[in-house]
């Protein structure tokens, strides 16, 4: 079993990543890992309620553990064509893209704040991805003027907006294709809200979900066919 950091670059290194990829990956997993022991750190009943104020500069990743399942996910399912709402500085995007690019495709992605597009551009750039489409907007906007099926769909944004974002994100999947929501149980201050999602999603006809308790807590929904 690999320890450490020279272990998960040893790791990641067997699944035919460049050095550069692995580089900026745990550079950003680093940076990922401080902020949620800031979050740690911070007692439940202080913890407020609801989403973080827009434009802050904080990633807000998925776990790399997160980022490991969803890319071998991604790649075993041959799923080519990847939406991601919220990209952030593009920890992500770099795993989809990895995957994505194993199977012949790419990933659109969506943000809204300029200041994380210009960091996720130099780190996309930097990891040596090339197959990133970065839509720059208010993901409900972008969202439904699009008329592109997708095979997966990660949400990983504002989550008040969650709901309408699972509901267009269905509408453009097609049957077979699966769409991940982060943050369904962690961190506390989105559990009203996710709690709320998840009965939403339970009550789709043509959905199978089921809640994954890995990282943040991740809903894994596949639409039926």
């Amino acid at each position: 079993m690999w320890t450490g950091q020279a272990g998960r670059e040893k790791c990641m290194n067997t699944f035919g990543m460049s050095k550069d990829m692995v580089r900026v990956l745990n550079r950003l997993n680093s940076q990922s890992i401080s902020e949620r022991r800031e979050d740690d750190e911070i007692p439940p009943d202080e913890a407020g309620v609801g989403d973080i104020k827009p434009h802050s500069p904080r990633m807000f990743a998925i776990t790399e553990d997160s980022a490991v399942f969803l890319n071998i996910l991604v790649r075993s399912a041959g799923f080519a064509n990847v939406l991601e709402v919220g990209m952030s500085v593009g920890y992500s995007t770099i795993w989809f893209a990895e995957a994505a690019g194993h199977n012949g495709g790419r990933v659109t992605t969506i943000e809204r704040t300029p200041s994380k597009i210009t960091r996720a551009q130099a780190n996309i750039a930097e990891a040596g991805v090339s197959n990133v489409t970065i839509l720059e907007g208010t993901a409900l906007d972008i969202m439904r003027g699009m008329d592109e099926e997708f095979d997966f769909v990660l949400i990983d944004a504002d989550k008040g907006n969650v709901p309408k974002y699972f509901d267009l994100a269905l509408s453009m999947l097609r049957p077979g294709g699966m769409i991940a929501v982060d943050n369904m149980t962690y961190p506390a201050r989105y559990r009203s809200m996710m709690d709320a999602l998840a009965r939403h999603i339970r009550s789709i006809p043509q959905v199978r979900t089921v809640t994954v308790p890995i990282g943040n807590g991740i809903e894994i929904s596949t639409k039926l066919s």
